[in-house]
This record gives structure tokens, sequence and C-alpha cells, in this order.
């Protein structure tokens, strides 16, 4: 209900929306252009290809985009905190976790996930791929599973922010610093920082272990293949952890009484 009242508001003036969906598309862009500038300069970047590289670009970039659209405003929970508009949400009759992931619902995030696609299809046209039908399936089961992995980071990161306060730098750092992270092979970065976001915060699970399989290339940490197919359950337990922190993190919220 809150989110189409945002999407009301904003499809009232389309031309509006059509401008800063643009704008968002263009300015995520820069990320892409980028690569291909140190792609200008070198045929390999950590030995993957252009190709290669998009892929992984494409798939993080459509994952994080629809995550990014669904519960974007989970960074504005702080700022809530703080200034105790939180307890006007907490006596509605609807989840909190929705109400704060439907706060100011920007439609023009769209461009994101239009710019990820973009690159992600010029990936698979030119990739030299044996696309079998489980490779393909393999697709979309990343950016689905991928979503649910940054969505858990971006509840863990609002019920940190009950504790915080205004901390959404840090939460931040974590969502679309793992984005751009994860824009890039695996083999460019050193191995204890690989193996923190494998096994720590499993952000290597939104594309680097599922992805490697399908380009068939080696992971730096030698997992066993069977791991390629584990991001929805990655997913899942990393949504059930972020649900017990955000419940936790609610429980624990004192309000104003102003």
């Amino acid at each position: 209900m809150i989110a189409a009242m945002w999407i009301r508001s904003t499809m009232a003036y389309r031309a509006s929306f059509a401008m800063t969906a643009f704008g968002n598309l263009a300015a995520t862009s820069f990320d892409f252009v980028a690569i291909l500038l140190m792609f200008s300069q070198v045929d390999e970047l950590g030995g993957y290809t252009l190709s290669e590289i998009a892929f992984l670009y494409g798939v993080v970039g459509v994952a994080f985009g629809l995550t990014d659209l669904a519960i974007g405003s989970m960074d504005r929970l702080g700022s809530r905190v703080r200034d105790g508009t939180l307890d006007t949400l907490l006596v509605r009759p609807a989840p909190v976790l929705a109400q704060v992931a439907a706060d100011r619902f920007a439609l023009r995030r769209l461009g994101r996930i239009a710019q990820g696609l973009f690159v992600l299809g010029y990936a698979v046209a030119v990739l030299d791929i044996d696309w079998t039908p489980l490779k393909v399936l393999m697709v979309p089961m990343m950016v689905l599973s991928g979503g649910l992995v940054f969505g858990a980071v971006f509840v863990a990161g609002g019920a940190f922010q009950f504790v915080a306060q205004d901390a959404a730098e840090v939460q931040n750092s974590f969502t679309y610093g793992g984005s751009t992270l994860l824009q890039y092979p695996p083999t460019v970065f050193a191995k204890d920082l690989v193996r923190g976001v494998t096994f720590v915060l499993p952000l290597a699970f939104v594309n680097w272990v599922p992805a490697l399989y399908v380009l068939g290339r080696p992971y730096p940490l030698d997992l066993p293949t069977w791991v390629a197919f584990a991001p929805p359950l990655v997913g899942a337990g990393c949504c059930v952890l972020a649900g017990l922190a955000w419940r936790a993190g609610l429980r624990s919220y004192r309000s104003t009484g102003s």
C-alpha cells in the first residue's frame, strides 16, 4: 500500500520519472565504463576477459538492483530511530519491516536494473560457453539467490541501526560496497578477503561461486563443485539470520516517548 502510494506519486510526473530513471541508469553505468577503460589498456584482468567480467558484473547488477528497488530505503532507518519518527510505524497495523522497505519507494531505481540487464545480455551473447540447460537455469538462480543474500545484508544492517542509530554509511559499505566488489573477479583480491566474503559474509555466493562454474573456471579456494549450487540455501540461511537480528533489534528499541 505504501509502495503503491509512492509509485502513484512518481507516475504523476512521468517526464520527471523518465529523466531520473535515465539518470540512475547513466550514473550506474560509470562502473562498467571504468572496466571498459581498463580493457582499453589490457586484454585480461586477473586472468578474465571483458566478456567474463561483464557476466559477473551483469549478474550482481541485476541482483543488487532488484534488492535495492525492494528494500533500498532500509538505510533511512537509523535517522528514524534517532529523531523518533519510527514510533509512527509501530502504531500502524502493518509489519515494521515492510513499512521501512516501502518508505519513499524509489521507482527510478529501475534504471540500475536495466543497466545490469544490458550488460548481462551482452555477456551472454558474446561468451564462448557450451550452454547446457543446467547452466542456463543457473543465471536466474544467481539473480534470485543474490537478491536474497543482499536482502539479508540490508535487513541485518537495518537491525544494526537500532543499536548504532545513524549508521547508514556502515550499512552501505557492505551493500553498495559489496556490489562493487563482486563486479570484479576474485583473482584480483587477496585470498583473505576472498575467504571473508565466502565463509563470513557470504557475498561470494551472489555471483563468484556459481558464475565460475558457468564460466568453467576454478574458484580460488578450491571449493568442491557442488558448492556452485548452494546459493539458494545460502540465501535462505542468510535471510533467517537477518530475520532473527531484525527481531532482536526491534525488541531492543525504546520509544522516544514524545
